[in-house]
């Protein structure tokens, strides 16, 4: 302890090479890899788009494509969130108004909506879109749980938030809309 501080007292200085061999030790410290890092995560392909001025997105995998709205059939005695049906290629597909269906401000039908369309074995469904905004890949790791303001029905179709306020919606629970398992039991 006393040549410690007879060191500090006189000042330690040391030479070129002791130098040198701490600063290569300092780098070889910093180059290392990280304790408990994990590689790049898994990443989902997001299909982007907008329902009344929020971003919402759905995982590619689940789309087969982006239509744009033309002609609609609404159908009578059905929930206000089932906007109609809708030709595409001589399939009728049932169309849903998520902004209905999670009490969203609604801005009514233009020439700018698109249907994605979704789908998984046995089920397709179309999704009223405002615009389509692109795709994107969101890391896995980055999903975050939802909102607490996010609640009620609109909770139940969520997957997460992305950290740029996305959010991804559960694509397999919005297709058991088309197989009729209407949201609160109606």
């Amino acid at each position: 302890m006393d040549a410690v501080q007879q060191t500090l007292e006189q000042g330690w200085k040391p030479g070129a090479e002791r130098k040198q061999r701490v600063l290569r030790e300092r780098a070889a410290a910093l180059a290392r890899e990280p304790l408990g890092s994990e590689p790049a995560g898994e990443t989902l392909e997001v299909l982007e788009f907008l329902l009344a001025h929020e971003r919402y997105g759905i995982e590619l995998k689940y789309v087969r494509e982006v239509f744009l709205l033309k002609d609609l059939t609404p159908l009578p005695g059905t929930p206000a969130f089932i906007l109609g049906v809708a030709n595409v290629r001589g399939q009728v597909l049932l169309i849903v108004d998520l902004k209905r269906l999670f009490d969203l401000p609604d801005r009514g039908l233009t020439d700018l909506n698109k249907i994605v369309i979704v789908e998984a074995p046995g089920v397709e469904l179309g999704i009223l879109a405002d615009s389509v905004l692109g795709l994107l890949a969101v890391s896995v790791g980055e999903i975050q749980p939802a909102l607490p303001t996010l609640t009620g029905i609109r909770e139940e179709f969520l997957r997460g938030v992305t950290r740029q306020s996305m959010v991804l919606l559960d694509a397999r629970k919005l297709l058991s809309v088309g197989r009729g398992a209407w949201p609160g039991g109606s």
